[in-house]
Parts: structure tokens; sequence; C-alpha cells
């Protein structure tokens, strides 16, 4: 198996499995233990890692949200510094994993490979991914499985958005094309309830019929960018990492 061939394989696992955390009860604990509502936690615990910085910052690295949400919602949450929040949301995180992955054969090799793929590739464009890589980690395990889902999946949220960009797509106007296959936490049927989800105001243009074909293409400019970290493993380790995700999907998701 070659890098990319395995990129492709995995992205729906690693969006779903690494952010499967994010709607877990356990993030639902800290919103009721720190009086803050769930987006408020999500944006600080999630963009945490990237300091007390403006809303403008973290829109920067979120990149698809409504701009004036993720100000509300980041500023709404300054009550719990943003260092602290992004330690809850990987404590959550750990206990995700320790919860819906304990039935996983071998969690340890999975974390070993996720490292392989998020240590050795450079940061550009990634922030969030960048963040959370430099987070300290779990000593093994499940957890230590779940956190690095989640920062592989902060890589290629990073590399999707500058694709995207790349191709000249506004993030409600992605939103909207819509893609297949990518992996959210939640299933969505139509790409409506994605733009909802991401609090854009409706009513929702009709994207011209063009933006399909550059959303098409941003994701195969995403794959390509991603299959630059895969590299790191040979073609048996892809395969071994392919079949990983696929049983942890199987254990926590039932997919």
């Amino acid at each position: 198996m070659d890098p990319r061939d395995a990129v492709v394989e995995t992205k729906a696992a690693i969006g779903a499995l690494g952010g499967g955390f994010m709607i877990s009860r356990e993030v639902k604990a800290l919103c009721e233990g720190h009086g803050l509502g769930p987006r408020e936690m999500y944006f600080r615990g999630r963009c945490g890692v990237l300091g007390e910085v403006d809303a403008d910052v973290v829109l920067a690295a979120v990149v698809f949200f409504q701009a004036a949400h993720v100000r509300e919602s980041w500023e709404g949450g300054r009550k719990l510094p943003a260092e602290e929040a992004a330690a809850l949301y990987a404590g959550a995180c750990h206990d995700w994993g320790r919860r819906r992955l304990a039935g996983l054969g071998d969690p340890d090799r999975l974390a070993e490979l996720l490292a392989a793929v998020a240590d050795g590739v450079d940061p550009f464009c990634a922030p969030l991914f960048a963040g959370w890589r430099a987070m300290p980690r779990p000593g093994g395990g499940p957890a230590l499985a779940a956190h690095l889902l989640h920062v592989v999946r902060e890589l290629r949220g990073g590399l999707h958005a500058t694709a995207v960009v790349a191709h000249g797509l506004g993030p409600l106007e992605a939103t909207l094309v819509g893609a297949d296959n990518t992996g959210t936490p939640l299933p969505y049927d139509r790409t409506s309830d994605v733009a909802r989800f991401l609090a854009w105001p409706e009513p929702y243009p009709e994207p011209p019929a063009e933006a399909a074909e550059r959303r098409a293409a941003a994701e195969e400019l995403t794959d390509d960018l991603v299959a630059r970290a895969y590299a790191a493993l040979g073609p048996a380790e892809l395969t071994e990492l392919c079949a990983l995700l696929r049983e942890a999907a199987r254990v926590a998701l039932g997919r």
C-alpha cells in the first residue's frame, strides 16, 4: 500500500474517531462542571492550544465556522483560561479513549503508527495540529491512541483548509458543496445541516455548478498533502494502520 491510498482509506475513520470525544459525555461533564456552553467549551478546549489570543486568530485556525459565532463562543468562555481549557479538553479525549477504545486489540501499536505520522511532518498551515502535537501525551494504551487520533485529525483539518482556499472556495461555499466519506463525529444527510452546525445563518445560497469541481479538487489536494505525513510509514505499516483503524471504528463507533 502506498501513502496516498492509505490516506484515502483512513480519512473517514480519522475524522470520526479523532473528533468523537468532542460530543462525548466526558466533554458534557466539563461544560456542566465549569459553567460553559457546549460551543464555549469546544472553542476554548480545542483552540486553547493557541493561547489567549484574539478571536480572529481562532477563526484563522478553525476556518469553516461563521466568524461572529467564533468570537461569541471564544469570548464567552474566557472565564476558563486557554491553557487550562486545553488541558481539560485533552483529559476528556483521553477518558473517552479509555472508555470507547478499551476493546481495541493493540492500542499501543495504533498509537505508535499514528505518532510516526504526526511527529515526522512539518506543521506548516496547520496551527491546531502544531498546538495539539506539542501537548503532553498520556503514557499509553487507549488514552494515547485517542490523543494521537485527534492530533492526526487536526493535521488533515489544517491542510484541508489550505487546499480549500487554494482552490478559491469560501468556507460556506465549500461546506454547502460538501464531500463524501470525509468523516465527522456525527453523520449528516444534507450539507445544509453541516452549515447550520457551523452556525452560518440561513437562507443558504446555491453554490455555482463549477464549485463542485473545485471542491473535489480541494479534496484531492488534501489527500496529496496528508500523504506526505503517511510516507513516514512503509507499505506493511500502512496496511497495518488501515486494519487497526478499521478495528477502532468498529470498537468505538460500531461502524
